[in-house]
């Protein structure tokens, strides 16, 4: 059986990437396990490159702290401004002993009473939670859901990056490190 480390305790990100491994690596079998991992970035980043950052920081400590592991996972969100409004996604990176992964989820416009909550300094979870009338909904259904009536689960919205992230470990004739 093979050691997945999830730098998040968050039950979405973990189950996001266990349906994602197991969707693309059909005949194997894998523990997932989450631990706290430090971003080392903003509590909110607020840019791709921080968002980034904060994922790949995430994977490497996983990969320093569990290192007898076979893959390493790292989950940031967060917030950019394209085109004038304020967006969400996050990054995955994806580490193995040989190969490592990274994509994008994609991008959602944030109604502007959570904009301008970000904007005085809150997280996006917590401005969720005041603004939806919700608590704790980051661990749950995050803005995603909440703002898709659920038709895309914060575990579908990371599964389908985990799984893009993946590449690189399905094609590995196309991808060297």
């Amino acid at each position: 059986m093979k050691k997945v480390i999830v730098g998040s305790q968050n039950p979405a990100k973990i189950k996001s990437v266990s349906e994602a491994f197991k969707k693309v690596f059909i005949n194997d079998e894998f523990d997932f396990v989450g631990i706290n991992s430090p971003s080392k970035v903003s509590d909110q980043p607020m840019s791709d490159e921080e968002t980034y950052q904060g994922a790949s920081n995430r994977a490497l400590y996983t990969k320093s702290t569990m290192p007898n592991a076979d893959y390493w996972i790292g989950i940031e969100g967060g917030i950019a401004y394209h085109h004038g409004d304020m967006e969400a996604y996050a990054w995955i990176v994806i580490l193995s002993k040989h190969q490592s992964g990274k994509a994008r989820t994609g991008s959602f416009v944030l109604p502007r009473e959570v904009q301008t909550l970000i904007e005085d300094g809150v997280e996006l979870g917590e401005a969720d939670d005041l603004v939806f009338k919700r608590q704790n909904s980051k661990q749950k259904n995050g803005a995603v859901g909440i703002l898709t009536n659920d038709l895309i689960t914060r575990t579908s919205y990371y599964e389908h990056a985990a799984i893009l992230a993946l590449i690189p470990f399905i094609k590995t004739e196309f991808y060297s490190n």
